[in-house]
């Protein structure tokens, strides 16, 4: 058992961080054995395991691999969280009257450029 007070501390910080870890480990894989299963949300699943990499419980590239290998699984439903939105068709709009053109303001002079 840890003696100083401040590895006590530590002591209860690892604990809770073990106890959120281990929670946020089943959770992901829950999610992908549903997802694998084509039970569960693609979107969840993919949700779960960017929070698992950014807590740094997965790394990034693992991450990266299984929303690959999850979305080669469940293409369709991968297809349509991924495509953009839907182009909406723009009203013609008049064009503008051609306008005169605007005079330019005399430029300023400063006292180096003027004493010279």
């Amino acid at each position: 058992m840890p003696v100083t007070k401040s590895a006590i501390k530590k002591l209860a910080q690892d604990r809770k961080r073990e106890v959120a870890n281990d929670a946020l480990r089943r959770k992901l894989r829950e999610a992908v054995k549903k997802t694998s299963k084509k039970e569960g949300s693609l979107d969840k699943a993919f949700a779960i395991i960017d929070k698992a990499a950014k807590n740094k419980l997965i790394h990034k590239n693992k991450a990266a691999r299984l929303k690959s290998a999850l979305s080669k699984i469940m293409p369709s439903v991968a297809k349509k969280t991924t495509t953009a939105k839907p182009k909406t068709v723009k009203k013609a709009v008049p064009a503008k009257k051609a306008s005169a053109p605007k005079k330019a303001a005399p430029k300023k002079v400063s006292k180096k450029t003027a004493s010279k």
